[in-house]
C-alpha cells in the first residue's frame, strides 16, 4: 500500500466556503400593510401564480387598503435575464411606490 499510514488521523474540511458578503441589518418591519403597496416577485418555477392569488385574497381580507403590484410587472427573477431583472428592481420599486416585497421561489 503506497503512502504513509494515517494512524486514524484524517484531514477534514469545513463544508461551507468563506463568507462572500458581510451581514447587514434587516430593514425595519412595517407596522401594518394597510395603505401600503406590496410588490410580488417570482422565479416562475412553481405555482407562484396560484400562491400569489391566495396571498392577495388573504392579505386583502385582513388589510383592505393594501395594494399589490403583480409579479407580471417584473418578469422572472430566475434564468438567463436574472441579473438584469434584479438590477432594475430598486428603480422600479421607487417609481411604483413599493413599500414591501413578497418574493416567491420554487424549491
Amino acid at each position: 500500500m503506497p503512502g504513509k499510514p494515517n494512524d486514524g488521523y484524517y484531514e477534514a474540511y469545513w463544508p461551507r466556503g468563506p463568507r462572500q458578503q458581510r451581514t447587514r441589518a434587516l430593514a425595519p418591519r412595517l407596522d401594518t400593510l394597510s395603505g401600503k403597496t406590496v410588490a410580488q416577485l417570482w422565479d416562475q418555477l412553481f405555482k407562484g401564480d396560484v400562491v400569489f392569488e391566495i396571498l392577495e385574497e388573504s392579505l386583502k381580507a385582513r388589510f383592505p387598503a393594501v395594494r399589490f403590484v403583480s409579479w407580471r410587472e417584473f418578469g422572472s427573477t430566475h434564468g438567463g435575464e436574472e441579473k438584469e431583472a434584479l438590477a432594475v428592481l430598486p428603480e422600479k420599486f421607487k417609481a411604483m411606490g413599493v413599500d414591501a416585497v413578497i418574493s416567491g421561489m420554487a424549491c
